[in-house]
């Protein structure tokens, strides 16, 4: 009764703990301005299976894409072993769906120990890929410390995981053969049964294997749940929103901003009368509140796996742009500004900025806009939506634009063109015969 009731303590803190974290992620998200994507729901719903849960914007980098399918589908469907585990924990019970599930369960458990073994060699490739090999595109000036442990972090986490769950089932198989109490005989075993005859043959040492490895496997997870929430990887939950949110319309096709298009109406047509429009107070963002709340979404859904940057043609040319800093700016930005909401209040404010403390004016103006990170993301980020809003504040509010791009301005303000002709002297080209 007392290992119930510590397995409930420990399972309340974590879920507590979790909501929390997850309720204050929320909230920075909300920080944005309101943006309507609730249109076409059958669409965005495909859109969502098709590169959310069918992986298929992965396919791109076929390696890649195998070991995180194995790492994918492996993880997931082994959770639902958790449920079981936190049934047993609650009620003392062990391997409770055994009986009911007869044959089935057989199958399950060693579906679940295949999966297994596959998220360890996923895993393992990828730690390889990424302290061995090295591979360019997991580099880069925002590659800092914190990102590469953090990638580390998890992919340790996942090893120990499931390292424990085959040992766990090794012992529980070497002790149904012994016929020990409370270890009823439950499901089939074709990788840990491997593994027991390099366990002990001792009945109690085997108990304290197996229950420490079920202990370790259930608070680990408890704990892999709880890490998420500071860690890149909570695209793991955001993926599915984030996807189903993303933007159906065609790529490269920038919204005007409606207080503009209303002045501009207003300039042509006195008798215009605008309707009310939900926008900030500013021409374009300076900083996260004047993002949207899908921007904000955008970021934290950020993978950092650096396929953006590393078909960014700006980058590539060694120019200091590279759209995974700006998504990874974008989400330190919004947590620094909820931690201080937290700390301080909702009217506290700091002297930062996103645009100039944290992405430079050098880093917008190198884009390109030519769409080709957005198309890289495996889960439909947009980077390019939040460099344009940088640069639309630069232009409209501060008059702020590169030399070139302020002769082009003046062009098109005095001769129609982005050329410095008159449209008098446009024709003089031909020849008359």
């Amino acid at each position: 009764m007392l290992l119930q009731v510590i397995f409930l303590l420990i399972s309340i803190a974590a879920i507590t703990f979790f909501t929390i974290n997850v309720r204050k992620i929320a909230r920075n998200i909300n920080l944005g301005r309101p943006v309507d994507r609730s249109d076409r729901p059958g669409e965005r719903m495909m859109v969502m299976l098709k590169v959310a849960f069918g992986q298929t914007k992965m396919v791109k980098r076929p390696i890649a894409a195998v070991l995180h399918l194995f790492v994918y589908i492996g993880f997931v469907i082994i959770n639902i072993e958790v449920l079981e585990i936190i049934i047993d924990g609650l009620f003392g019970t062990h391997r409770i769906f055994a009986a009911p599930l007869g044959g089935f369960y057989n199958v399950l458990i060693a579906s679940f120990e295949i999966l297994a073994a596959l998220v360890l060699f996923g895993v393992i490739a990828f730690l390889v890929r990424r302290n061995i090999l090295k591979l360019q595109r997991f580099t880069g000036v925002e590659m800092t410390e914190w990102p590469k442990s953090d990638a580390n972090i998890i992919l340790i986490a996942e090893v120990l995981l499931m390292s424990a769950f085959l040992t766990m089932n090794a012992a529980d198989y070497k002790l149904q053969l012994m016929g020990a109490a409370h270890y009823t005989p439950g499901g089939s075993f074709p990788v840990s049964g491997l593994l027991s005859p390099l366990l002990p043959e001792s009945q109690g040492a085997l108990i304290v294997i197996e229950r420490a490895c079920w202990w370790f496997h259930i608070v680990g997870i408890f704990a892999f749940l709880n890490y998420l929430p500071y860690s890149k990887h909570f695209h793991i939950l955001l993926a599915f929103p984030n996807t189903y949110y993303s933007n159906l319309e065609p790529k490269g096709e920038f919204n005007n901003m409606a207080v503009v298009t209303n002045e501009v109406k207003a300039m042509l047509d006195p008798s215009f009368v605008p309707a009310p429009v939900e926008e900030g107070g500013r021409f374009g963002a300076k900083d996260i509140s004047d993002l949207t709340w899908k921007n904000l979404m955008d970021a934290y859904t950020c993978t950092e796996c650096g396929r953006c940057t590393s078909v960014c043609p700006a980058n590539i040319t060694g120019k200091l742009l590279s759209p995974r800093k700006i998504m990874m700016d974008t989400r330190d930005r919004a947590t620094e500004v909820g931690n201080n909401i937290d700390r301080h209040g909702k009217e506290y404010k700091d002297d930062k900025t996103l645009l100039d403390t944290y992405i430079s004016r050098e880093e917008i103006w190198a884009c390109t806009s030519c769409n080709a990170c957005t198309e890289a993301c495996p889960v439909n980020i947009d980077p390019l939506a939040i460099i344009m809003d940088l640069r639309r504040y630069a232009v409209m509010e501060e008059s702020q634009a590169p030399a070139s791009l302020n002769n082009m301005f003046g062009n098109v303000e005095n001769n129609g063109a982005p050329w410095k002709y008159s449209p008098a002297d446009r024709l003089n080209w031909r020849v008359e015969s």
